[in-house]
């Protein structure tokens, strides 16, 4: 096995079935449950369970009820494009299959289905859903494998794969750094989705570099250019408008999200936002 693939293993599963995440009956506690009914809200109730649709239309709160299954089936999407080829603290690729590994072994744990897909341009791997640590073991080594050189990101052929190959209803996790054309609406009427938003704080807030060299990781084209306080706030504003139109996305389709820096612990960051 990778060695780099082997530490992150041992690592997260420490976490998972250690003290960490251990005397947690669930990682995903509180999900896996399938639509019951609508009615309206009482003092006391998760807010997030809120109908705003119908809230709307008739004036008045009204809150989604659930039903628990047995069994979730818990798909995990990993997308690496050439984009994810970059960190300053660890590789964004790195965090990615840290959150992959907190995720699977924790859905094992709970004796739920895993499965895992690897996704750039196109379609890499799907794993068929499993029970067995081996599975968890495959997906991390295949994403810290993996070379996402010169590969874009395609979300829409994403969203139109997973929308034909899930079946079932899923808790679907979808973990990238969510720059670009991003719309997961077909897939949020469907599935439970949750996405993990990877960054690196640099990325986000650059310094002036001066006259460089740098190459762009999805298309491997190399371009010169000064990286003065211009070029950073141009760069800025037009990364902001990215992330806020994703979260209105979000909170308009029922999205829950997280986002994690490479300088983070991803398995208490998870855990924080599985809550």
């Amino acid at each position: 096995m990778n060695k780099k693939a082997k530490k992150i293993i041992l690592k997260t599963k420490k976490q998972v079935y250690g003290d960490m995440l251990g005397n947690n009956a669930s990682l995903f506690q509180g999900e896996g449950f399938e639509f019951a009914e609508l009615r309206e809200y009482i003092y006391g109730d998760d807010v997030r369970k809120i109908d705003w649709k119908t809230t709307a239309k008739l004036g008045k709160p009204f809150v989604k009820i659930y039903k628990e299954e047995r069994e979730l089936n818990v798909v995990i999407v990993s997308m690496l494009g050439g984009s994810v080829y970059f960190g300053t603290v660890k590789q964004k690729s790195d965090v990615i299959a840290e959150v992959v590994a907190t995720l699977g072994f924790s859905a094992v744990k709970n004796s739920d289905l895993f499965s895992h897909m690897l996704f750039a341009d196109k379609l890499y791997d799907f794993s068929k859903p499993s029970k067995k640590l081996f599975s968890v073991h495959k997906a991390v080594e295949e994403v810290v494998t993996f070379d996402p050189l010169g590969k874009e990101g395609n979300f829409k052929a994403l969203a139109e794969t997973l929308n034909h190959r899930l079946k079932k209803k899923a808790l679907l996790f979808i973990v990238s750094d969510f720059v670009g054309d991003i719309d997961l609406k077909l897939l949020s009427k469907k599935h439970d989705v949750f996405a993990v938003m990877v960054r690196d704080r640099f990325e986000e807030d650059p310094s002036e570099l001066g006259y460089l060299r740098l190459i762009d990781m999805e298309t491997k084209q190399s371009f010169e250019g000064n990286i003065d306080s211009g070029t950073l706030h141009s760069y800025k504003k037009a990364l902001h408008e990215n992330d806020e139109k994703l979260y209105k996305q979000f909170k308009k389709q029922g999205i829950r999200f997280t986002k994690i820096y490479t300088h983070e612990d991803s398995a208490l960051k998870l855990m924080k936002a599985m809550r």
